[in-house]
């Protein structure tokens, strides 16, 4: 019915014009975004495996807390957090991580909490596991061992080759 004159309220003019305005907005929006984008990456390790092609070979030790996939030739020992062993690949050396797939062929003792060998994994030398888990058709030469702790150095007899 009635409605509120306006009269005495003061008149309040923007200071920036409504372009200007609008294109400060889009800056301060966009820049928010970059440091979610950025914040949501630091609160996500997930991170992609490092491949070793099946070109590769690599004379030497690797040593990583990441996950590596290995499609080509290593000669030397390999410590990593999840390791996959691809099918064409030989290792010939010391394998040790918390986590290991072997489609490939091994030739050494390979250390892991979780040890999977699966059907076309070949494997020459010692396993130290706390589980363990072979597929039928897998090859495997050597000895076995479960460890509550498979991963620490104590008392490991030497490498059979």
């Amino acid at each position: 019915m009635f409605s509120k004159s306006r009269i005495n309220e003061p008149v309040v003019k923007p200071l920036v014009q409504p372009e200007a305005q609008e294109a400060v907005e889009q800056k301060a929006t966009h820049a928010a975004t970059k440091v979610d984008s950025v914040i949501s990456g630091i609160s996500s390790p997930k991170h992609k495996a490092s491949v070793l092609s099946a070109n590769l070979t690599v004379v030497g030790n690797l040593n990583t807390t990441g996950d590596v996939e290995v499609e080509g030739t290593i000669e030397g020992d390999i410590r990593a957090h999840l390791l996959t062993i691809g099918e064409g690949a030989t290792i010939r050396g010391e394998v040790i991580a918390d986590d290991i797939v072997i489609n490939g062929h091994i030739i050494g003792r390979v250390r892991g909490l979780k040890v999977r060998l699966t059907s076309t994994a070949k494997v020459e030398g010692d396993i130290i596991h706390k589980t363990i888990a072979i597929e039928s058709g897998a090859q495997f030469e050597g000895s076995v061992q479960r460890k509550e702790d498979p991963l620490s150095t104590d008392k490991l007899a030497p490498v059979s080759k």
